[in-house]
């Protein structure tokens, strides 16, 4: 039997680079062309808030994938009349298919992420008056509300102008001071979620120009797990990776049924997130006694640099008996474990964004011997460092 071959689809894709999830979606695009799709493809770098290109006005095509942020670029491309799905969440696209993250998942995973930490005091942090900042925040504060906690949100008075993410960042970065003060006016310890992963770094700021311990008074949670954004963040970002690239894929194959001539007016598939990944910025237990909060604070400041138990006990004016039985109680674990557990946590950092050799990291951790590191390490991790940076970093 002879099988008549697809002609080549001419697509256009008009999706970001400038941000971890549009490159995610990219990435979810290739494979399925490499996989499933006889389709030439049309793209070229650009921007969230950019309107269509000029190369658009003439082009002759078979579809279109786009992150539609603004109404200018929604009404270019209906236009053209053919098949497209929308990958980015907005009230007005109801009629077009659309790919869209699940941001009620999206919120229960931060939650739940900073329910289990202990904290009992929550706050968002968005955008204010942008459509996806109030899709994550509204069932952020809905679900914490329904479980009996109170949350705060951040607002902007004065400021109801439509802005683009982009502009609206921008604004906000020259607030830091509203922030600050509504961080500092918050019950602490307090659990924050912030819209994005920019958002959350602008929250981490604050808190240092205000000098709001990170995570111990405040604990922050961004969304997108933008690689570059968290380990710019002072500490690093823990924060949701969305699964852009499996939206991407499911993106292209529903653009696929659709230039096959499937009829799917107002089609929404929602892709759940893949998960968190949790970083310094959350890594917290949430404890009432102030005294021991401040304590974990100076181990989190000065585990690599040689510290010890007989420090702690003399900071905190103690014997290191008395100590040990406060951190059980509270912790369930020594000072010496949790010392161990910081120290631990800065090789990993280090394995997973640097090429340093175990000696200089065992260095910079405050191991006396590269041995003493990585004999801790595999008991803790379960894998030697050298196995770990191998499937932590992409091949």
């Amino acid at each position: 039997m002879v099988y008549a071959r697809r002609r080549i689809r001419h697509v256009a894709l008009l999706v970001e680079w400038s941000r971890a999830f549009g490159r995610g979606v990219l990435r979810g695009i290739g494979r399925y062309v490499q996989a499933h799709g006889q389709w030439k493809v049309y793209h070229t770098e650009r921007k969230l808030s950019e309107a269509a290109p000029q190369w658009l006005r003439t082009w002759q095509g078979d579809g279109i994938l786009a992150r539609i942020e603004n109404q200018a670029l929604a009404a270019q491309l209906r236009q053209l009349q053919i098949p497209m799905v929308n990958l980015f969440e907005r009230g007005d696209m109801d009629d077009v298919p659309a790919v869209l993250v699940d941001n009620q998942a999206v919120a229960r995973l931060a939650a739940d992420h900073l329910i289990e930490r202990g904290l009992k005091t929550f706050a968002y942090c968005g955008l204010p008056g942008l459509d996806p900042s109030g899709d994550r925040g509204e069932p952020f504060t809905a679900y914490l509300a329904g479980l009996g906690y109170p949350v705060h949100v951040f607002d902007a008075p004065g400021r109801r102008r439509a802005m683009s993410i982009s502009a609206s960042e921008n604004y906000e970065l020259r607030r830091e001071d509203a922030i600050g003060q509504w961080l500092c006016a918050l019950p602490k310890p307090v659990g924050v979620m912030a819209c994005n992963d920019l958002r959350a770094h602008q929250v981490l700021l604050a808190c240092e120009e205000h000098r709001l311990a990170v995570p111990e008074e405040v604990a922050v949670i961004g969304v997108d797990n933008d690689e570059a954004i968290c380990g710019l963040s002072r500490p690093p970002l823990s924060s949701i990776e969305q699964n852009s690239e499996e939206a991407g894929y499911r993106a292209a194959a529903l653009l696929d049924r659709l230039m096959e001539g499937e009829t799917l007016p107002g089609h929404r598939l929602l892709i759940e997130p893949r998960g968190i990944v949790a970083r310094q910025s959350t890594d917290v237990v949430a404890v009432a006694d102030a005294d021991l909060a401040a304590t974990l604070h100076y181990i989190r400041e000065h585990a690599c640099n040689g510290l010890t138990v007989d420090d702690l006990s003399v900071r905190m004016a103690t014997s290191r008996r008395t100590l040990e039985r406060r951190f059980a109680a509270l912790l369930g674990r020594s000072p010496k474990d949790e010392i161990a557990r910081v120290q631990i946590g800065h090789v990993k950092q280090l394995l997973a964004m640097t090429d340093y050799p175990l000696a200089k990291i065992a260095e910079l951790t405050g191991f006396r011997y590269v041995e003493s590191m990585f004999a801790l390490f595999k008991k803790s991790v379960g894998v030697t460092p050298g196995r770990y940076r191998h499937d932590i970093r992409p091949q």
